[in-house]
């Protein structure tokens, strides 16, 4: 169904194909950006947005239809896992390969290779070819490959979420180290906004293919999670629709009040046992629930009718990071569970509290008072 007939002629094609009037969608539209020598940009939006045909078409893997792009220095890209590895050549090979690539001599290559190799841990594999690896030990030989072959502008996707906690670690602290170099310039692409926050000076919201801001991160990153949220039928299934619901605000200090508003709506008559906010962190490992099940009340709805619930939470507990909520509720015959409704965003009120790492410090900020003495 919608196919030419695989008879016509090319001529009949051609007219076919005409009056069929597709319907073109542009990836990007508008964009007119500037990044300077050693800025270090981040790239935000939802899934769809744009974010990976920019980085596509600044590091020339594609063509722009309409426009021009000027680069002025060498380009290392890191937009998908094995992106420029060659699956039959060894790690080893592959170094010097994407070295080349990147305009790199053999002599520059060479005086990196034991850094690279090291800094990716897949020392034991350097010789056994590249389609034998798992995606994880891919994503960090060819991180460790556009990070130590010191391009002028690097280019990074949200491959990094492939590797594990420590490569996660030691990439984003490789990523510091590249941008306090102030003549390396950094184009980098995730959904992980407390990285975005402490790694980008300033940041772009891609939204259906156009910039829908543009400025310093952490007001972006603000603005960009009080955009996240659609107040109008965010969720609907069974007989039960969200019409409405809200953390004010979505960027807050970790123990600060934050306000709540949730609205359902059902179309039969419903019996509500249990309803409440789930707040997860960014690996969907679920951190707590906000209860707002009252033992002494019904919630009972009759058809077209909404349950509105308004509130304010003390005591929020969390360390600095992005945590995404969702809902449950639990009804005669309804037991739902969504996650990822909207993210909030928690910062610490306290500068020199000490930035243990995150297997260290874990994820509720238990706030000591004690003393001392030195005898």
């Amino acid at each position: 169904m919608g196919r030419n007939d695989p008879y016509l002629s090319i001529e009949q094609l051609i007219l076919a194909d005409k009056e069929s009037k597709p319907e073109y969608i542009l990836a990007l539209r508008d964009i007119n950006l500037e990044v300077k020598e050693g800025e270090v940009l981040g790239i935000i939006g939802k899934n769809g947005a744009g974010k990976s045909t920019l980085l596509k078409l600044i590091s020339k893997i594609t063509s722009p239809t309409t426009g021009t792009i000027k680069v002025r220095g060498r380009i290392a890209s890191l937009l998908e896992i094995g992106t420029g590895f060659h699956p039959e050549m060894t790690g080893r090979e592959n170094i010097f390969l994407n070295g080349a690539i990147m305009g790199m001599t053999k002599m520059e290559i060479s005086r990196k290779f034991d850094e690279i190799v090291d800094f990716s841990g897949v020392a034991q594999f350097i010789d056994t070819p590249v389609k034998r690896y798992s995606s994880g030990m891919t994503v960090r030989l060819g991180f460790a490959i556009a990070a130590h072959l010191e391009p002028e502008i690097l280019v990074i996707d949200e491959v990094l979420a492939v590797g594990d906690a420590e490569f996660q670690k030691k990439a984003v602290g490789k990523m510091k180290d590249v941008s306090n170099q102030k003549s390396r310039t950094v184009l980098f692409v995730s959904h992980n906004l407390g990285a975005i926050r402490d790694l980008c000076q300033n940041t772009i919201i891609l939204d259906k293919g156009r910039i829908s801001g543009q400025g310093e991160s952490q007001l972006m990153i603000e603005k960009y999670l009080e955009n996240s949220l659609n107040l109008s039928h965010v969720y609907s299934k069974h007989n039960i629709s969200v019409k409405e619901i809200s953390f004010s605000p979505q960027t807050a200090y970790s123990n600060s009040p934050i306000q709540y508003s949730l609205k359902i709506h059902t179309t039969q008559e419903e019996l509500v046992n249990s309803i409440g906010f789930l707040i997860y962190n960014n690996t969907g490992q679920r951190i707590a629930i906000v209860d707002l099940r009252d033992p002494n009340i019904n919630y009972r709805l009759k058809a077209n009718q909404e349950l509105h619930f308004t509130g304010q939470l003390n005591n929020l507990p969390l360390i600095e990071g992005i945590y995404n909520i969702g809902l449950f509720y639990w009804g005669n015959f309804i037991h739902e569970n969504i996650h990822d409704l909207f993210s909030l965003q928690i910062i610490n009120d306290n500068s020199t509290l000490i930035k243990y790492p995150l297997e260290v410090r874990g994820y509720v900020d238990l706030r000591n008072h004690f003393s001392y003495e030195i005898n």
